[in-house]
């Protein structure tokens, strides 16, 4: 199935015991559906296109901006102006051009999310819009597709996994309520490390590598929290709300 080429580039991944062979196949066939090239998505791109994974789906409608260089790892200086699933995608592609690459410069809808949800056996929700996040929620549920989300602002990141194929698993609107009067959090107006974003983008990138390969345990019912301004870590338990009015019962 590989060649000699692949097999030598993933040689240190399928040393690992827990991956094997059969795991990096199961990288090359998946397709994972990536929200947002900023911060996060950069380096959730980026290592997972280096891992293996066979299609991207990249969904971003922003354009590349000087103050975005400072923390998304996937753009440059010649990028300003450019779109960033397209900017990400170049990247990408010269980093691993065996990693198929699928654009999308509009906003995630609920016009054009479903059938891109469906295609996917992973979520990853690197968006920082409150909208958004919620949406993908309902759709992992709907269409039962693991969920890896994460967030930083400031000194402060949070990752957790909402899996709906396991009936114990929380989803996110068990962890934050949807009112409609939710108070976006950007880094425009409140700051956030360059090297946090990436510290949680390879974080949601390990969980995504684990959740198409099955190898360990992931987030789960367990949601990560860092402060790297301290460098401490913290995990808070998770559980299912009953009540929820979308994974309740």
């Amino acid at each position: 199935m590989f060649s000699d080429d692949e097999l030598l580039r993933y040689s240190r991944q399928i040393m690992l015991q827990e991956l094997d062979i059969s795991g990096q196949e199961a990288l090359h066939e998946a397709t994972v559906l990536v929200v947002g090239l900023g911060g996060l998505g950069s380096p959730v791109a980026l290592y997972l296109a280096a891992a293996g994974v066979g299609r991207l789906i990249l969904v971003d409608h922003d354009t590349v901006d000087l103050t975005n260089l400072q923390r998304q790892i996937a753009h440059n200086t010649a990028s300003i102006g450019s779109a960033k699933v397209a900017s990400a995608a170049q990247s990408v592609n010269a980093l691993n051009s065996h990693c198929q690459v699928e654009t999308v410069a509009s906003p995630l809808t609920s016009d054009n999310g479903p059938a891109l949800v469906q295609r996917c056996q992973v979520i990853v929700d690197c968006s920082d819009n409150f909208s958004v996040r919620f949406l993908l929620n309902r759709l992992s549920r709907r269409h039962r597709v693991p969920l890896v989300s994460g967030a930083a602002i400031r000194w402060d990141g949070q990752l957790s996994v909402y899996d709906p194929r396991r009936p114990d698993s929380p989803c996110y609107h068990c962890l934050y309520q949807e009112t409609g009067e939710e108070e976006e959090q950007r880094c425009a107006t409140l700051g956030v490390l360059s090297p946090l974003v990436g510290l949680v983008g390879s974080l949601q990138a390990v969980e995504t590598i684990k959740v198409v390969t099955g190898a360990g345990s992931t987030l789960v019912g367990r949601l990560l929290l860092v402060d790297a301004l301290q460098m401490r870590f913290r995990e808070l338990r998770l559980r299912r709300d009953r009540n929820c009015p979308v994974c309740g019962e």
